[in-house]
């Protein structure tokens, strides 16, 4: 009896972790969901604003495809609380089987004992089993038997009781997971209305470009020479820096072997006055290389290719810290959506295509515009009739354009977080700004993967 009641006692505290596991998962789901339902409401809110400009097609299309995206993720969520529910149903039903099927075995084991406490109630039936122990020990030990055995019948009936309340709530959450289960999808299948919907307001806006393909192709080909412009005058400041770093670099070189040569004068001056027998002392070995970064370099980097811009420990320490920070880097922008990814963009149903050295990330007018990594700023003005912000992470730059005003001046010493300026209008006539991050061979990168989640 003993052993099926800690068998219930284990059956009660693993119910308890397993519901405490899906409840975590299942606030969780809430949050994922919770944040895709904001997304979906941002875009909602910019396609509207970007539907009064005549010149925003192409971006229409890239925020119903985003929104597209973040809505089929929202029915992918549902769906998988959908299972968590199915899950938790399978779960509870077996539960409350094996607790009906335990509550059966412990109701007719504690009738028996009721049936033997009965049969035996007398005070003779008692006393005769006492007296017939054939020792005193032995009447000792039927004493305790007995103790026992009206102990055990209180543990029983407290037992029934518990897995009688512990059925009632399983039967209870059974039947709120079915409700919830019902409700979940009705919403998953408003959701799968509202894509189909998505959809063919994609297809609507995939017409209307076909229709407008020579006005957009050529806004586009404006993009675009305005992107080779802005890369050249980028690629343009990264020489440069580099030549910069080189020339003190070179610098430094040549104040050592000077340093290093006066002092040796300084002791064979010495030596020569004194007499000694050291009067000509041997040349000194120390001598620059001009193919190694100046004295002082971080011994970090002889594990990496070497780079003018990692010359000097501060260089050295601000290309370690953002490459450490890749994955975690804070966005530029508080808020807002991108809605031109790096690389080649294709349009579907179209023949237009867009290229970007960053990513376009759509925000009021005035928004504010951080740096997302300590550095240096090293140019502060216009590129291609855009104003621009560079800021130099060690061999890293990151680039913010499309900005409306500055607050920072070149050399300046900026702190991740410093607002560099504040967000203005592109050349599609709509809020937003362009981020760009570029190494030492101006070759630029996919912010996103060195931006941290939203």
């Amino acid at each position: 009896m003993h052993i099926k009641i800690r068998l219930f006692l284990i059956f009660f505290l693993f119910s308890s972790i397993t519901i405490f596991a899906q409840s975590r998962e299942k606030e969780e789901l809430q949050k994922t969901k919770q944040n895709l339902e904001r997304e979906i409401t941002e875009l909602n809110q910019m396609l509207r604003e970007t539907q009064k400009n005549t010149k925003s097609s192409v971006k229409q299309l890239a925020i119903i495809k985003k929104k597209i995206n973040a809505r089929e993720a929202l029915v992918g969520s549902i769906n998988r609380e959908v299972k968590q529910l199915d899950e938790t149903i399978f779960l509870n039903e077996r539960d409350i089987y094996r607790l009906k099927k335990e509550l059966d075995t412990l109701k007719v084991k504690y009738a028996k004992s009721i049936v033997f406490a009965y049969k035996n109630r007398s005070s003779y039936e008692y006393l005769n089993f006492l007296f017939s122990a054939g020792s005193f020990n032995d009447a000792i030990k039927r004493v305790a038997y007995l103790k026992s055995y009206r102990q055990n019948r209180e543990t029983q009936a407290n037992t029934i009781v518990k897995s009688e309340n512990l059925l009632k709530e399983k039967v209870g959450l059974l039947s709120n997971n079915k409700k919830e289960r019902l409700t979940t999808l009705e919403v998953q299948n408003k959701q799968l209305l509202v894509l189909q919907d998505d959809k063919k307001e994609q297809d609507q806006v995939v017409v209307g470009l076909k229709g407008k393909e020579l006005e957009i192709s050529k806004q586009l080909k404006d993009k675009e020479g305005q992107r080779q412009k802005v890369a050249l005058a980028i690629n343009a400041v990264i020489r440069r820096e580099i030549e910069e770093a080189k020339k003190r670099d070179e610098a430094k070189r040549l104040k050592a072997l000077e340093d290093a040569r006066k002092l040796q004068a300084s002791k064979n001056a010495e030596a020569a006055k004194n007499n000694s027998t050291a009067a000509i002392s041997k040349p000194s070995t120390t001598k620059g290389n001009t193919n190694e970064p100046a004295t002082g370099v971080s011994s970090a980097s002889k594990d990496r290719n070497y780079s003018p811009l990692e010359s000097t420990p501060e260089g050295m320490e601000m290309s370690v810290n953002f490459e450490n920070n890749k994955g975690r880097l804070p966005w530029p922008v508080s808020n807002g959506i991108v809605t031109v990814g790096f690389g080649t963009q294709n349009y579907a149903g179209t023949k237009l295509i867009q290229k970007s050295d960053g990513i376009e990330i759509a925000v009021a007018v005035g928004s504010s515009v951080r740096c997302v990594a300590d550095g240096e700023v090293v140019y502060v003005g216009e590129m291609a009739d855009e104003l621009v912000v560079l800021v130099r992470h060690g061999k890293y730059f990151t680039g913010y354009k499309n900005l409306a005003s500055f607050n920072v001046s070149r050399d300046q010493q900026v702190k991740a977080g410093t607002v560099l300026g504040k967000s203005g209008t592109s050349i599609d006539g709509e809020g937003g700004i362009l981020f760009m991050i570029m190494n030492d061979k101006s070759v630029a990168q996919n912010p996103m993967p060195w931006l941290k989640g939203r």
